[in-house]
């Protein structure tokens, strides 16, 4: 069975989001924690979580792959917005355990002229500090693109991450194939080898969720511009091989593709799981 979802709104509420999984034929989703373009968090209604726990059972849904904001970067050179994203982060982990057993995505975050080393570092530095308030969770790293001053542009930057990690059980990877193609690793040509230069940079025991999206750009722009599925330059039959490759096809899969209603998102899960031979 494909566990595929996509991004659902939370302003109504975690049972709103179930509701919704379960219109459009998902079985897993992603949501963001708080404002995706701020810092502010709905206070948490204990209630709506238990009824939304009881139709998760019901039908099936996990796992939920939460999204930290855009805003925060683990890696500024201003160091009261690399103390946001640790107070952010962990204040999100923390009410993660409403849904416990979950997973937590995040952007590695930009360097903003510090150079790639120190936003590495940095970027681990916040790990070590939230980890321990994980309980449940685990956190993912995401892969990147590569543009401006991003890090986590190449499997080599997060296994540095990762090998900097005190509490490693508890940190894993998200991957995204727009950000990968935009970065240079050509799935439509030669999937099997950027999977199996992951299995040898980071280990393919680290990747944890998988953001299915096509992308407006050749292989290599690092622009991260996503498109709907078969409408971009890495194509729908190399979308198919991804969710049936044998390293990839038990994780939950997400689409983050550019749609006007859920009714796109439901035609997109539609004919993937179509496409899917397991």
């Amino acid at each position: 069975m494909l566990k595929i979802g996509c991004h659902l709104s939370s302003s109504a509420g975690y049972l709103a989001m179930g509701m919704d999984a379960e219109k459009i034929g998902a079985d897993t989703f992603a949501f963001f924690t708080r404002n995706p373009r701020g810092g502010s968090a709905k206070q948490i209604n204990e209630a709506d979580v238990a009824r939304f726990l009881e139709l998760a059972g019901k039908l099936s849904i996990s796992p939920l792959v939460a999204h930290s904001p855009y805003t925060l970067n683990p890696c500024s050179a201003k160091p009261e917005l690399r103390d946001f994203a640790k107070r952010t982060m962990r204040d999100d982990l923390e009410r993660m355990e409403f849904t416990p057993g979950n997973f937590y995505n995040f952007h590695p975050g930009s360097h903003t002229g510090q150079g790639e080393e120190t936003g590495l570092v940095q970027c681990a530095e916040m790990l070590n500090e939230i980890l321990p308030f994980s309980g449940t969770t685990t956190v993912l790293i995401e892969t990147m693109a590569g543009k401006g001053s991003e890090i986590g542009k190449s499997f080599k930057q997060i296994a540095k991450i990762i090998s900097m990690v005190e509490m490693k059980e508890k940190v894993g990877v998200c991957l995204d194939t727009c950000h990968i193609w935009d970065g240079g690793y050509d799935i439509v040509g030669n999937l099997d080898g950027v999977l199996t230069d992951f299995d040898k940079t980071i280990g393919l025991s680290k990747l944890c969720a998988v953001h299915l999206n096509d992308s407006l750009n050749p292989c290599g722009a690092r622009k991260d511009r996503h498109a709907k599925i078969g409408e971009g330059q890495i194509g729908k039959e190399a979308l198919f091989r991804v969710i049936n490759h044998e390293a990839l096809c038990k994780l939950p899969f997400i689409l983050e593709t550019p749609q006007d209603s859920l009714a796109g998102y439901a035609a997109e899960i539609a004919m993937l799981r179509e496409a899917y031979k397991h």
